[in-house]
């Protein structure tokens, strides 16, 4: 074998390696994620209480997200919002879910305050308002569940209201 083909194979090994070393760690991902900050809103207007339309108070703030995947279906990572909290976010079946405890959510006619768990479901849209993979605006459902049995009555209360969220 020549030098030449000798040092060829030597240069194109090593940067074999060097490319091997440099690349992400192997099934972990941003490509799939929601990453960046985000202006959300809820809207209060089209909001339903326990099925029943009734205007609620909506919600505005910035979003600060951080994810990470192994697939496009398996991503995890944290919401940061500029409102105080933060909580889990992961995607399951194509939709995002934000879960959140959110004390004192509603209060019972004697004073009692009520814990609600809030739930975010959300997904990219298109301009055409169809699921779209690459977009960078989101919608879907801003839904408030409080504990059966609460204030005394032997129901879920729920607030469920439209979810708009798009990259800022």
């Amino acid at each position: 074998m020549s030098a030449k083909i000798k040092v060829g194979a030597a240069i194109a090994g090593v940067t074999a390696v060097v490319g091997m070393t440099s690349a992400a760690p192997a099934g972990a991902s941003n490509d799939w994620g929601i990453n960046g900050t985000f202006a959300i809103s809820s809207n209060g207007d089209r909001a339903k209480v326990n099925e029943r339309f009734e205007i609620q108070p909506g919600e505005r703030s910035t979003w600060t997200i951080n994810t990470v995947c192994t697939s496009p279906n398996d991503c995890a990572g944290t919401v940061n919002s500029d409102a105080g909290w933060s909580a889990p976010i992961y995607t399951t079946n194509g939709l995002w879910y934000v879960k959140r405890v959110v004390p004192e959510w509603r209060f019972c006619a004697d004073g009692q305050p009520v814990e609600g768990l809030r739930i975010y479901k959300i997904y990219p849209v298109g301009f055409d308002g169809h699921l779209d993979p690459n977009s960078t605006e989101y919608t879907g459902e801003n839904q408030t569940v409080g504990p059966s049995g609460s204030c005394g009555r032997n129901q879920w209360p729920q607030i469920r209201m439209p979810f708009y969220m798009k990259k800022i």
